[in-house]
C-alpha cells in the first residue's frame, strides 16, 4: 500500500513532467535479486532524508538529482525483504515545511526493485516537483534537528541502520551556519546515534564550486558523526 502511495503521489505531483524521471528510472541497470536470496538476506533500515534548502542543488539540477537518485535506489534495490525504507524532506524548521513522509517494509507486496525505482522517479524528479510548487525550496537548512527528529521517532534499534541525506551540508539553522569558514557544528548532546552504522551525505559542498569548502564540510560532519555515534560517515561531493 504505502509503496502504491509513493508511486501515485510521484506520478500526480510530476504530471507531464514526469518523463524525464521515469526515463532516468530506466535507463539505470537493475540487478535481479532471487526471492530466495532476498529472504535470505539480514533485514536493514534505510532512512532517507532530501533536503530541499534552497542552497542545495538538488531543488534545481536535474543532473545532480539523477546522480543521487541512482545512488540512493541501487542502495534500496540491495536490500532484502522485511527491511524498512522511509523518506522524509528537510529544511525550514517547522512541520508545514516538509509535511512528505514514506515508510514501507519490503516484502513480496513492496519488492526492493519496485521500490527502489519508485524512490530513484521521486528523487531524480525533485527539481520538477520544486519548479511545479509541489515542493517549496526553504530559506533554512536544518540539518541537526532533522537527524535528532529521526533519532527520536526512528532510530536506529533492531536491525542495522543507514541514515543518508541529499543534502549540501551547509547546516544554516540556529546551531550553525555552515557557509561562514569559521563556523563550526556545535558538539552533539550525548551519542544519540550509538549503534547506527553510518551516516552518509550525498553532495558535500556541492554548489559551493571550491573543493577547499567541500573538504571543511566533510571534515565537520565527519568529526559530528563520530562524536553522535555512527559508526561510519561517508560525505560525498561527486562520485
Amino acid at each position: 500500500m504505502m509503496r502504491m502511495m509513493l508511486a501515485m503521489v510521484t506520478g500526480a505531483a510530476l504530471g507531464a513532467g514526469s518523463a524525464y524521471a521515469v526515463n532516468v528510472a530506466q535507463s539505470a541497470p537493475v540487478e535481479q535479486v532471487s526471492y530466495t536470496a532476498q529472504q535470505a538476506m539480514v533485514p536493514e533500515r534505510i532512512i532517507i532524508g532530501l533536503d530541499l534548502s534552497k542552497s542545495n542543488p538538488l531543488v534545481e539540477d536535474k543532473a545532480f538529482a539523477a546522480k543521487v537518485a541512482a545512488r540512493i535506489s541501487d542502495r534500496v534495490r540491495k536490500l532484502g525483504f522485511r527491511s524498512e525504507v522511509h523518506i522524509r524532506t528537510l529544511g525550514n524548521f517547522d512541520a508545514s515545511s516538509n509535511g512528505f513522509y514514506y515508510d514501507t517494509v519490503l516484502s513480496i507486496k513492496s519488492r526492493p526493485a519496485e521500490v527502489a525505482a519508485d524512490v530513484q522517479k521521486l528523487i531524480a524528479g525533485t527539481p520538477m516537483l520544486v519548479a511545479k510548487g509541489k515542493w517549496k525550496a526553504q530559506a533554512t537548512t536544518n540539518i541537526i534537528a532533522f537527524l535528532d527528529n529521526v533519532s527520536n521517532s526512528i532510530g536506529c534499534g533492531g536491525m542495522k541502520t543507514t541514515i543518508i541525506l541529499a543534502s549540501d551540508g551547509i547546516e544554516d539553522s540556529e546551531y550553525a551556519h555552515l557557509a561562514s569558514s569559521r563556523a563550526h557544528l556545535p558538539d552533539p548532546d550525548g551519542k544519540p546515534f550509538k549503534g547506527c552504522a553510518e551516516l552518509q551525505i550525498l553532495g558535500v559542498g556541492q554548489g559551493t564550486r571550491s573543493p577547499i569548502e567541500a573538504v571543511r564540510l566533510r571534515k565537520e560532519w565527519t568529526g559530528w558523526a563520530r562524536n553522535a555515534g555512527f559508526s561510519r560517515f561517508q560525505g560525498l561531493n561527486d562520485w
